[in-house]
Order: structure tokens, then C-alpha cells, then sequence
């Protein structure tokens, strides 16, 4: 089994694409797969054990095999929703983090999980940055955080994933932007298009270095992945 025993992932994919015509953004299509399939393939070598967080039963069919996790409250309370549905399944078998990532990320860093892992020290969260930019639903969350969020989610007063994670001791794994961001996510059509344009040129297939996260490429296609509610 690849990755840390003591660790598993969510992908967040319940998320519905408004600017992209209402359609479920896990099963847009991105060279003939949905976009859950790209990510699963970039996580599924770096860790073995991974759910999908969404309320649509479709999306399971992206994703066979796989754990599909509802919300636990049926208003679409975003992504902590999701998060939440994560610490809970991992929490249940003994895990001691979980990996987050959203679905809209078909280029992920092919050493995330393991970089992730290695900043988890002395604090509670982990969160992935790129070029400067924060990437708050990529991240690495301690399991003993789920009563805390439970208790946000069941206030749903305020469901920002920055100012949760603020709370806590908390730490940022950089990673290089490159030719395309890790974290180009997809949010327009022509976000599709132009990552149609780099999986055809081979752009995301450049290595990840380490220790070059500062540098940043005016040729970049990538946006930086804010929060958005929905997932």
C-alpha cells in the first residue's frame, strides 16, 4: 500500500460547477475522463486509502470502488462539509490524518502527500501553497480535529476553511508554480480548455522540485485555488 499507513485522503468532489453551466465538476470531461479519474490517478499512487466527499450517487460511478461520503447536513454547508465526511470515515479506521484535496486539480504534485506529511510536525493542519498562494482544501488535517469542526459546521455561522484552520497550530508546504500550477484548478470553461492544452503539450508531466517554490512563471496557466462554497 503506497504512503503513510496512518494516513488517508478525501477527495472533495461535490462541488457543481455554476460557471460551468450547473454540471457536476467530478464528471466534466478532460481528455475523454472525468476530472475525478485525473485525480484519483494522481493520488491513488501516493496513498491507499481514499474516499470521494459528495452527495450526488453519479459521482460514484467515477469512482468504483471508492467510498463516497455524504454530507452530514443537507444545506451544502461547502467544503468543510466535505472535510468533515473525511475525518469522520478515517477517524472510524484508526487514521491519524487526512490528505484534502479538491477535484478541480487534475495536475496535483506527485509527491504531495509525502511533502504534506513531512511539515506535520508540532502543528494540526498542513496546508499546500504554490507561488505564494494558499491552497486551503489542499491540505493535511489531524483526525482529532473533527468534534471542533463538527461543532463549526453545526453553527454554520462561519464556514470559511481559512479561518478554521487559523485556529489551530498550523504550518504551509510550498510547491512550485512551473509551467502549470500543481493547483490549477478548473473553474471556466476556458480553465478546461487550457488545461485540454497542457495535458496535449505534456506541461503537467514536468518534475516537482523541491526548495523552488518561490519561483513563479509569467507563462503560467494557473489560478490560484480559493474557497469556494459548494466544493
Amino acid at each position: 500500500m503506497p504512503g503513510p499507513s496512518d494516513t488517508a485522503a478525501v477527495i472533495l468532489a461535490g462541488g457543481r460547477g455554476r460557471r460551468m453551466g450547473g454540471a457536476l465538476k467530478a464528471l466534466l470531461p478532460l481528455a475523454g475522463q472525468p476530472l475525478l479519474a485525473h485525480g484519483l490517478a494522481r493520488l491513488a499512487p501516493q496513498i491507499g486509502s481514499i474516499a470521494v466527499s459528495a452527495n450526488d450517487p453519479a459521482v460514484g460511478q467515477a469512482a468504483p470502488g471508492r467510498p463516497l461520503l455524504a454530507d452530514r447536513h443537507d444545506d451544502r454547508r461547502g467544503p468543510l462539509a466535505g472535510i468533515l465526511a473525511g475525518l469522520a470515515w478515517a477517524g472510524h479506521r484508526d487514521y491519524r490524518w487526512l490528505v484534502s484535496l479538491p477535484v478541480d486539480c487534475p495536475f496535483l504534485p506527485a509527491d504531495l502527500v509525502a511533502r504534506l506529511r513531512e511539515q506535520a510536525v508540532g502543528v494540526r493542519v498542513v496546508i499546500a501553497r504554490s507561488a505564494g498562494q494558499a491552497h486551503p482544501t489542499a491540505a493535511l488535517w489531524d483526525i482529532s480535529l473533527h468534534d471542533d469542526l463538527a461543532r463549526v459546521l453545526a453553527a454554520g455561522t462561519d464556514l470559511s476553511v481559512r479561518r478554521f484552520y487559523e485556529a489551530y497550530p498550523h504550518a504551509f508546504c510550498d510547491f512550485p508554480g512551473g509551467k502549470t500550477d500543481p493547483f490549477f484548478n478548473i473553474n471556466r470553461p476556458e480553465d478546461l480548455a487550457s488545461a485540454e492544452d497542457a495535458l496535449a503539450a505534456g506541461k503537467n508531466l514536468e518534475p516537482i522540485v523541491a526548495g523552488d517554490a518561490d519561483q513563479h512563471h509569467a507563462d503560467g496557466i494557473g489560478l490560484p485555488h480559493g474557497e469556494k462554497r459548494g466544493r
